[in-house]
């Protein structure tokens, strides 16, 4: 019997709808607006990158910015249905899928935790220098180890994210591939006068 494969970007989509839906403090996201995609990692080594949240829309939700006096537009990314995305959340492998289970489920809940609360296609920031991560990474990494916490009290279908119970390998050996959206790097693109 051939082996399918791991759907890995529609599986994680699955748990981010869930934990939109389940966790309060993530009600105000809309998973249809937000892309899911992964970006094949360089080397398997367990530092580096494991996710990220790329804003489709600027400061406040503003379709465009100033830099060095120019005026600049982010290019746009539209949904097979043609829902125009505010968010691609991406997701690093090899390497997010050597992170313990523990582990993956912080890692996505601190990204979408960036997703702005007004879900208007900026990212949530806070005042200060580092607005990204309110000025303590830890104290953000430890409120998104909450809220996955809260998640998993709720007991969703076991289903759901049993495979993130395993690594990388044991998933290829399992599924013989694993495969799911890339997404196109969203291009600056300068507005002219």
């Amino acid at each position: 019997m051939e082996k399918e494969g791991l759907d890995f970007t529609t599986r994680m989509r699955e748990i981010c709808v869930h934990m939109t839906r389940h966790v309060v403090a993530l009600n105000h996201i809309n998973m249809q607006y937000v892309a899911v995609g992964f970006c094949q990692a360089r080397n398997v080594e367990t530092h580096g990158i494991y996710a990220s949240l790329t804003p489709m829309r600027f400061l406040n939700g503003s379709l465009e910015t100033r830099r060095n006096g120019r005026r600049y537009t982010m290019q746009r990314l539209i949904s097979p249905e043609g829902s125009e995305y505010l968010y691609m959340l991406n997701f690093y492998v090899p390497r997010f899928l050597l992170l313990d289970f523990r582990n993956k489920l912080i890692t996505t809940v601190h990204e979408l935790l960036h997703i702005s609360e007004k879900f208007d296609g900026d990212i949530r920031r806070f005042q200060g220098r580092c607005y990204a991560h309110s000025g303590s990474q830890k104290n953000f990494d430890a409120y998104a180890e909450q809220l996955a916490s809260l998640w998993l009290a709720q007991k969703p279908p076991r289903e759901l994210y049993e495979f993130l119970h395993e690594d990388y390998y044991s998933l290829v050996s399992k599924y013989g591939r694993i495969y799911g959206q890339k997404l196109p790097v969203p291009r600056f693109i300068r507005i002219k006068d």
